[in-house]
């Protein structure tokens, strides 16, 4: 089934390779027990490239480590959404794409959430298929759409979500795959659909990580897959506002987005000329 997903949806698959991966490691920060056949057979193909590329061969590592971004990124949002789960307030959660995210499945979520999936056809079909006999731990919703088409908005209403309600959107590895004026329309289009207080979280590199030489190594992975990577932002938080959400940005190794594994430094935020990733979390104004 792999063949029927496109080279962006293929990422999904490495996501999970690299989350099977975590689950084995002794002081993992997550288990996921469903990783492994979500990753399929492809999966591992695709982090063992990555991983070439990351930590090469004779030559010392001068990319960021994959696999620990990974893991405090899931761990990361992993938190960010039992935390909001816990307002009775919040009544709704929606992961934009879902691609190959077993968080309905492998967490405890309160009788009050509804939680929605949306992401391309053929990937939720490969989900199902994979994931065929185990049940979610919570009202769960799949909604087949691609983020580019004119009427998603009207099928996640189809499905029952509830506009005037406030909700938890997780953007998780997207943006860097589009360009700036799909990125600016993709948050217009989320703001739209929530609520004030309504929570989002997303990740973000700077522009720079798009240019640096260094990350060469890493872009030329995901070019040559043909999902190169396309849009970066230095100002996490402006670019939120112009859509109504007040966000902070949080780098891995700072406070709370650590756990223990950022190997690397952390330069300040007006360090110019050095890769950044952002992990975006705020609220609807």
């Amino acid at each position: 089934m792999t063949d029927l997903l496109d080279p962006v949806e293929r990422t999904a698959l490495l996501t999970a390779a690299l989350r099977a991966a975590e689950t084995r490691r002794p002081g993992r920060l997550y288990a996921d027990p469903y990783a492994a056949r979500l990753a399929g057979e492809d999966g591992p193909g695709l982090l063992a490239e990555v991983r070439v590329a990351t930590f090469p061969p004779g030559r010392e590592r001068n990319l960021p480590s994959t696999p620990d971004y990974n893991a405090i990124r899931t761990r990361f949002f992993d938190d960010f959404l039992h935390t909001a789960a816990q307002d009775p307030g919040m009544t709704q959660i929606v992961l934009a794409p879902a691609g190959m995210d077993s968080r309905a499945y492998r967490m405890d979520w309160p009788g009050h959430i509804r939680y929605f999936e949306l992401d391309r056809p053929a990937v939720l079909d490969f989900k199902a298929a994979r994931l065929q006999g185990v049940a979610p731990r919570v009202d769960h919703h799949s909604v087949a759409v691609d983020l580019t088409d004119a009427d998603w908005e009207q099928r996640l209403l189809d499905a029952g979500y509830d506009p005037t309600r406030p909700a938890v959107w997780l953007l998780e590895g997207l943006l860097y795959y589009i360009p700036e004026a799909d990125t600016h329309r993709m948050l217009k289009r989320v703001a739209a659909l929530s609520a004030p207080g309504s929570r989002i979280a997303a990740d973000l590199v700077n522009a720079a990580a798009l240019t640096l030489p260094h990350m060469r190594g890493l872009l030329d992975v995901f070019a040559g897959w043909g999902c190169p990577w396309l849009f970066g932002s230095d100002e996490p938080e402006e670019l939120f506002a112009r859509h109504g959400f007040e966000v902070q940005a949080t780098q891995p190794g700072e406070e709370g987005a650590d756990f223990g594994r950022w190997p690397d430094p952390v330069p300040p935020r007006h360090v110019a000329g050095v890769r950044r990733v952002f992990f975006v979390h705020g609220r609807r104004r």
